[in-house]
């Protein structure tokens, strides 16, 4: 997605949030947007019958910079993460179990804890480029929402 003006962070949100809930519906589940800036869970899903729910965080970037992840990385409490960058069109997602960001010594490996601010953010190319070959366009984690 080409981007020519600077958009607020509210509205880049706004794009990567509804754009995942377009291919999550596209993937036979049933998708529901929470409030927006509020503490919690951005999307929940379940599928056809309601026997499989799912809770998704989401973090959207204009371009690969820093990925924030708060000031807590165990304040990350939703089943999934997708992280929607719109720096090209279509966008890049990448899908991650949230646990995996809090047990893999891969991905903390990578966090940095940034001084200024107390975030915890996937900083470095090579921490990028690590987590693109694992978790660029990773469906399958999630599944679909047609099957049980």
């Amino acid at each position: 997605m080409e981007i020519k003006q600077k958009l607020t962070n509210q509205i880049v949100g706004n794009i990567g949030l509804y754009y995942i809930c377009y291919e999550l519906s596209k993937k036979g589940w049933n998708v529901l947007p929470t409030s927006r800036n509020t503490k919690g869970v951005d999307i929940v899903i379940f599928n056809h019958d309601a026997s499989t729910k799912h809770t998704i965080q989401v973090k959207t970037l204009s371009k690969i910079t820093p990925l924030p992840l708060g000031t807590n990385i165990n304040n990350l409490f939703a089943d999934f993460l997708i992280v929607c960058v719109l720096e090209e069109n279509p966008p890049k997602l990448y899908i991650l179990k949230m646990h995996e960001i809090k047990e893999s010594d891969e991905i903390k490996n990578q966090l940095d804890k940034a001084s200024k601010k107390g975030l915890w953010a996937l900083n470095s190319k090579r921490a990028w480029d690590n987590f693109t070959e694992k978790y660029l366009n990773n469906w399958e984690i999630i599944g679909n929402g047609y099957s049980n």
